[in-house]
C-alpha cells in the first residue's frame, strides 16, 4: 500500500490538502472519504479506514475540507453547501485523473455530505455514511451558549474538542436550512449505514431516520459500543471490512489478469498493525483474510497464524483431492473432514524422514470420511488423500526466491 500527497481545487478555487491511499496491486475500485465536523483527513478512523480499504484494493483519496487542516481558505467562509462542493470537486480531479470515483464513504457531517453529493457525481455507485446526521442542523448543537452571540454579532468564536472556530450566522442558516430527506430519497444507489447505538454525539435514531428514508438496495450495519470518532483500532478495522465487503457487490469489481507464470493470482501480505503482527491477507481482488499471531506470542489473535494457514492449505488440499477421486469413481461418498494438527518433533524420531538430525515439522493428518463406504474404499481414498498436490509440495523440494519491491 502506497500513499501520495496531492492537492485540488476546491469550490472556492482554494487549493485543498489530500492523501491518495493506494492498493499495493490492482486498483478495483476508488473512494472518496469525507471527514467529520471540524477534524481533518488525518483523524485515525479516516486514515485507519482508508489504509485498511488500500489493502483489499480499493484506493481512498480523504482530503481537508476548505480551511481546515492543510487545506486552504478560511474556515469561516465555509458551510454544508461548500462541503457538498468540495466532495464534487474531489470527484472530479480523481475523474480527470482516470479514476473516477464509483464509492463515497462520509463519517458524521462528512456523512451527511456524501448523501447531498452523491447526486452530482455520475459515477458513484454506492455510499456508506458512518455517524451521519439524519439533519445537517444536528451540528447547530456543538455551539451551545453561542449561539446567542452568532444571532446578535453574526459571528462568535467557538470551541470545538479543545480548538477554536469562528461560526457565522451565514453557517448556522446554511446547516439549519439544508434538507437531506429528497436527496436521500431519490439516492438511486446503493446505501450501507454504519452507527453506533451508544453514539453520544449523534444519537442512533438518526441512522434509523437516514435507513428508513432510503430506498433500496439499503443495509444498516451497527457499530456496537463504538465512540462517534471511531477512535477504537478495531473499531475503525471492522468499519473497513465491513466496508470493503459490501461494497464488493455493488461496485461491479473485476478480476484482473493473473500474472504469468502465476494462474491463482499473486497472494499479497501486508501489514495492518505496525504495533503487533496482525496482516491483511489478500488472494487476488476478490479473496481476504486476516493472519495473525496468539496473544501469548505477542499477537492480537484477530486471524489464523502462519502455520494455520500452512495446515488449513493441506486440509482443503487434501478433502477436494478425495472428493474429486470420489466424483469421478462414483464412491458414495457423502462427507469428507480433514484435521491438521503442526507440531516440531525430533528428526530421529520420524522412520520415513532422511533427516536425522535437529528437529522438523511435523503434520498429522486425520481423515474422516462419512457414506455407505467398503473397507477397500476408505483405504482408497485414505492412498489417494497422500496424493493431493499441497502435500506433494510439502514433502518435495521447494525454492523460495525474494527480492526487494522498488
Amino acid at each position: 500500500m502506497s500513499q501520495g500527497k496531492i492537492t485540488f481545487t476546491g469550490h472556492s478555487g482554494e487549493e485543498l490538502a489530500a492523501r491518495l491511499d493506494m492498493p499495493s496491486g490492482d486498483v478495483r475500485a476508488t473512494a472518496i472519504f469525507a471527514h467529520c465536523f471540524t477534524c481533518t483527513k488525518d483523524i485515525p478512523a479516516a486514515r485507519r479506514i482508508a489504509q485498511r480499504l488500500a489493502t483489499m484494493g480499493i484506493a481512498v483519496l480523504r482530503f481537508d475540507f476548505t480551511g481546515l487542516g492543510h487545506s486552504g481558505g478560511e474556515f469561516a467562509n465555509t458551510d454544508f453547501t461548500s462541503n457538498v462542493g468540495d466532495l464534487v470537486h474531489a470527484a472530479k480531479y480523481l475523474s480527470e485523473n482516470n479514476s473516477a470515483p464509483t464509492l463515497l464513504i462520509g463519517h458524521s457531517l462528512g456523512g451527511a455530505a456524501v448523501l447531498k453529493a452523491a447526486g452530482e457525481i455520475p459515477s458513484i455507485k454506492a455510499v456508506v455514511t458512518i455517524g451521519a446526521p439524519a439533519d445537517p442542523g444536528h451540528v447547530v448543537h456543538n455551539f451551545g451558549s453561542s449561539l446567542d452571540e452568532i444571532r446578535q454579532k453574526g459571528k462568535a468564536t467557538v470551541k470545538l474538542a479543545g480548538r477554536p472556530f469562528k461560526i457565522t450566522q451565514d453557517f448556522v442558516n446554511d446547516v439549519s436550512e439544508a434538507e437531506l430527506t429528497p436527496a436521500i430519497a431519490n439516492l438511486k444507489r446503493a446505501l450501507l449505514v454504519l452507527h453506533s447505538p451508544t453514539d453520544q454525539t449523534v444519537g442512533i435514531e438518526n441512522a434509523a431516520q437516514i435507513f428508513t428514508n432510503a430506498k433500496h438496495p439499503k443495509s444498516f450495519i451497527t457499530l456496537d459500543d463504538a465512540d462517534h470518532l471511531v477512535t477504537r483500532k478495531e473499531d475503525a478495522e471492522y468499519a473497513a471490512e465491513v466496508i470493503a465487503a459490501w461494497s464488493a457487490r455493488y461496485l461491479g469489481l473485476k478480476q484482473p489478469a493473473a500474472p504469468i507464470g502465476a494462474p491463482e493470482g499473486v497472494v499479497r501480505s501486508t501489514e495492518a498493525d505496525p504495533d503487533g503482527f496482525l496482516q491483511d491477507i489478500c488472494a487476488g481482488p476478490l479473496h481476504h483474510a486476516l493472519a495473525d499471531e496468539p496473544i501469548t506470542y505477542g499477537g492480537t489473535n484477530k486471524g489464523m497464524s502462519p502455520y494455520q494457514f500452512l495446515s488449513a492449505g493441506l486440509g482443503a488440499c487434501t478433502s477436494m483431492t478425495v472428493r474429486m477421486y470420489a466424483r469421478r469413481k462414483k464412491i458414495p461418498l457423502e462427507h469428507v473432514q480433514v484435521s491438521i494438527v503442526h507440531h516440531k518433533v525430533h528428526a530421529q524420531d520420524c522412520d520415513t524422514c532422511m533427516t536425522t538430525e535437529g528437529r522438523i515439522d511435523q503434520f498429522t493428518r486425520e481423515v474422516r470420511l462419512k457414506g455407505n463406504l467398503t473397507e477397500e474404499q476408505k483405504q482408497k481414498l485414505l492412498e489417494i488423500a497422500d496424493k493431493c498436490p499441497v502435500h506433494r509440495t510439502l514433502e518435495g523440494e521447494i525454492n523460495v526466491t525474494t527480492t526487494l519491491a522498488d
